[in-house]
């Protein structure tokens, strides 16, 4: 497993604090654990590994810094990297409070060539959340799962990739979606707009 996070500080932290490491069960001393840090963007474009799943876990795209890390440059660069039947997960924001840029991640991803799986959840900390999963091939809904599972049941699996019309992806009579790009950070403009309706 490759860790990539910019801050060295925050890996030290979750590693070396004693209760902060229970809360990860000491992953981060993991012998099984490479831990770069570095921008993702720039380690992605300089490494020759290549990876089953990638998983994709940045803040919202709040300015430009974060904006490119949703670009299709930057997606090309996961495309690159992702093994043939690999998949990529990307968070993605809420479908319901930023809809279109929600929809606006899944284009860029399906502008690289893609596939794309788009699901959301209920996450008690955020509210209705969105992810994206992305490969080369579709993917497959599970028939079964692994058991002791609590909560999730392959029925439920199917419910995550059902989105009500509030959620919906825009279609006809609405403005198509663009492809979010280093050069026209479309994704920020729209995300500062439909995050600014929230009172």
């Amino acid at each position: 497993v490759t860790l990539v996070e910019l801050d060295p500080v925050m890996t030290q932290l979750f590693r070396d604090n004693a209760q902060l490491a229970a809360l990860n069960g000491h992953a981060l001393s993991s012998p099984k654990l490479t831990i770069v840090n570095a921008d993702a963007f720039g380690w992605l474009e300089q490494t020759d590994e290549s990876f089953d799943i990638i998983l994709i876990d940045f803040p919202d795209p709040s300015n430009f810094a974060l904006g490119k890390l949703y670009t299709a440059s930057f997606y090309k660069l996961v495309d690159q990297h992702l093994n043939a039947s690999g998949y990529a997960v990307v968070q993605s924001t809420s479908p319901l409070i930023a809809r279109r840029s929600f929809w606006t991640v899944v284009h860029t991803l399906e502008s690289v060539g893609l596939q794309t799986q788009p699901y959301h959840a209920h996450v008690p900390s955020f509210g209705e959340w969105g992810f994206v999963l992305a490969g080369r091939r579709p993917w497959t809904p599970p028939r079964q799962l692994p058991s002791g599972l609590r909560f999730l049941t392959p029925e439920g699996v199917l419910a995550l990739t059902q989105f009500p019309s509030d959620m919906a992806r825009p279609g006809a009579g609405e403005a198509p979606l663009e492809v979010n790009r280093l050069s026209n950070q479309v994704l920020v403009h729209e995300f500062e707009r439909e995050w600014g309706q929230v009172k």
